[in-house]
């Protein structure tokens, strides 16, 4: 692996040019039909989901997506989903259960949308609901964080079997920025913050959170995106063809055991 600092990961993480949830799709799926709505109250572009193949087999793929350019990341938020984003996500994968499809996730946010019209539209109980539905699903689940993951807003596509991270991305509570602010009222010191947060892959490997490392080409992800697709075709091929060979109960019950292990300690 690259020897970038953790800010320098950040970096990368958070570059203009990194491909996002379209790419992934257009680069690792066939015959993509994206589906919309939450069935209760409207689209949210920050959310793309829909019904695919993967090397010939169906499956649901589900990503959060920033927009590539001004107008569009305006109308995706920047990547930060409302509540009907995730009660979009998760019928879905209710959908997916029905019809036994393996669901795949593309994760990539700063996380949820926290303004108060989302609050008033039910955002911490969509979060809340995706996160119990999805540790009940008995089907495969493969989450990938892409580029950022933080926060409740990257959880509640995240409660997978196999949790995937590229070489560069990043995966914490909240932001540098964030946890700056609330630990020494500075965010200047976002650097810093980096360094003691443990959110790269490399750290979440170690600490068991995430269960592998995609790895990038030399300086990102954007410098040579086919090298970065074929690499997490490969990850995404191994760890499902594994998943595969359980029943739902187990699938179920092994998803529920992993999150139970994280932040585990022993007793003195």
């Amino acid at each position: 692996m690259s020897s970038l600092t953790a800010a320098e990961r950040v970096a990368a993480a958070r570059h203009p040019q990194r491909p996002g949830v379209t790419d992934y799709i257009g680069a690792l799926f066939t015959d993509f039909f994206e589906q919309k709505g939450d069935r209760l109250c409207r689209e949210d572009p920050a959310v793309l989901g829909g019904i695919a193949l993967y090397h010939g087999r169906p499956v649901t793929v589900i990503g959060t997506r920033k927009g590539k350019t001004a107008e569009e990341s305006l109308r995706c938020n920047f990547g930060m989903p409302g509540p009907e984003g995730y009660r979009k996500a998760l019928r879905l994968m209710k959908q997916a259960e029905k019809f036994r499809r393996p669901v795949i996730t593309l994760i990539d946010t700063s996380g949820a949308y926290p303004g108060l019209e989302a609050e008033a539209r039910g955002q911490g109980e969509a979060i809340a609901r995706n996160l119990m539905e999805m540790s009940r699903l008995t089907v495969p689940v493969v989450a990938v964080i892409t580029g950022e993951g933080n926060s409740g807003g990257a959880l509640a596509l995240a409660v997978a079997n196999r949790v995937l991270m590229l070489e560069n991305a990043v995966y914490a509570v909240l932001s540098p920025e964030g946890f700056a602010s609330i630990l020494w009222r500075d965010a200047s010191r976002h650097e810093e913050a980096c360094g003691l947060m443990k959110l790269t892959a490399p750290d979440l490997l170690a600490l068991g959170v995430a269960d592998d490392v995609v790895p990038e080409p030399e300086g990102g992800a954007h410098r040579a995106p086919e090298q970065t697709f074929r690499e997490l075709d490969r990850a995404i091929s191994r760890h499902l063809a594994a998943l595969l060979r359980e029943s739902g109960p187990a699938l179920a019950a092994g998803r529920r055991q992993k999150f139970r292990k994280i932040g585990a300690g022993e007793e003195a």
